[in-house]
């Protein structure tokens, strides 16, 4: 026979409560992505808008080679030239925990 206290018991009733608060974090998370997807769609309706302002004068645009290398190209040489100059610039050296022989 269980006693009260017993941790199966404690497990089961806390369980239950920590269940309750993941469900509640869960909705709150939830209905703030929902919130800022909302927020962020009725921001972008202005740039479906098919005719121009009046006075606007938008340019040429960009082909496609010039989108993926001002998009893609320049980010990714951005992060590898970092990324190259920490490992050169790295002084510190790799350490491994070698624990002692326990032999005499």
């Amino acid at each position: 026979m269980r006693q009260p206290g017993d941790p199966v018991e404690d497990a089961a009733e806390g369980f239950v409560s920590v269940g309750d608060v993941l469900t509640r974090n869960a909705a709150r998370a939830g209905a703030l992505a929902a919130a800022t997807a909302l927020m962020t769609a009725l921001m972008t309706v202005p740039g479906f808008a098919l005719s121009q302002p009046s006075g606007s004068d938008p340019g040429k645009g960009l082909s496609v080679a010039q989108t993926l290398g001002l998009y893609v190209g320049i980010p990714v040489l951005s992060f590898a030239v970092i990324a190259g100059l920490v490992m050169l610039l790295d002084k510190s050296k790799i350490r491994h925990y070698r624990p002692k022989s326990t032999k005499s």
